[in-house]
């Protein structure tokens, strides 16, 4: 203990406040240590998933880090004649997974790797089935009317748009969200970047988009993409309706799958009141490969007599 000087006005440094400045000091350089070590570890994951990745061909760059999506060249399809960075590479947060998906419609390669021992999961247009349809709101997925700079160039008009609700994320006119109604009733939303990447709402059902246009129809025409459906409106066919998204890469060689089983194409079950009033479907998709091959399975499932 100091010495007490008499007369003097003494300072003394509490032990308490000693204790707690060590004791912050330790927690600082624990928290620290432990800091470090999850780096170190994060970095070792990134590693080893960049390895998984570039043995089936994705050239990771430095924009590959977790919680960024990064748009780079697909191995698999190579970006088609026009050499798109149509895929899209995730890592997760932790580092734990990554995951990837192709946006042509003519490839859809998608898959995942894991950092720990677990084999790499690669495959196509991997489905995921939706066990109860989720319901959507225009006031929970935050839309507003979409600016026409972009439609304008394609020759589609305002009306058209307004009378399709087509939509742009709030905030964000790079994002365009055509909206998939049911009686006038809002059932899903797909969305696209000017990049042409797409994704639609989680846990919502697959339909045909415009359906209300046929309600009453018996000569429809299907299409292949929501834009399609636009320019054919534009043209004077109403009666139009577009896939929800993905051509196949081929005709497939197996019977047709029961209903229940034929995830790729349950929007056109789902639709199956509809178009069982139609007598005459005109089949308007791409004329590439997949188009070509996507015309041929809704034939199978529609029936070629009409």
């Amino acid at each position: 203990m100091d010495t007490v000087t008499p007369g003097k006005l003494n300072h003394f440094l509490c032990p308490m406040i000693c204790v707690r400045k060590v004791q912050n000091k330790v927690i600082v350089a624990i928290s620290d240590a432990l800091s470090n070590r999850r780096t170190g570890l994060e970095k070792h994951k990134v590693r080893i998933l960049k390895q998984k990745m570039e043995l089936l061909g994705i050239n990771c760059n430095d924009s590959c880090i977790p919680g960024n999506y990064s748009n780079l060249l697909c191995p698999k399809c190579k970006g088609g004649r026009s050499i798109e960075r149509s895929l899209s590479v995730h890592i997760v947060e932790d580092a734990d997974f990554a995951m990837w998906r192709c946006y042509r419609t003519c490839c859809g390669w998608a898959g995942q790797a894991f950092a720990d021992g677990r084999v790499t999961n690669e495959g196509m247009n991997i489905i995921f089935k939706v066990s109860s349809p989720r319901q959507i709101t225009a006031e929970g997925i935050i839309l507003e009317p979409i600016a026409n700079c972009y439609f304008g160039d394609r020759m589609i008009s305002e009306e058209t748009l307004r009378r399709n609700s087509v939509m742009q994320m709030a905030g964000n006119q790079g994002i365009i969200a055509f909206t998939y109604r049911r009686n006038g009733n809002l059932i899903g939303c797909k969305y696209r970047t000017m990049e042409k990447i797409f994704w639609q709402d989680k846990g919502t059902e697959k339909w045909l988009y415009g359906l209300d246009d046929i309600n009453e129809a018996t000569e429809i025409v299907i299409v292949e993409g929501e834009i399609d459906k636009l320019s054919v409106e534009e043209a004077g066919f109403r009666n139009c309706v577009s896939v929800p998204g993905g051509a196949p890469q081929i005709v497939s060689a197996k019977d047709l799958p029961s209903w229940k089983k034929d995830k790729a194409y349950q929007y056109l079950w789902n639709c199956k009141e509809y178009l069982d009033k139609v007598s005459r479907i005109i089949l308007a998709t791409d004329g590439d490969v997949c188009g070509q091959a996507l015309a041929e399975e809704l034939a199978r499932r529609l029936g070629k007599e009409r």
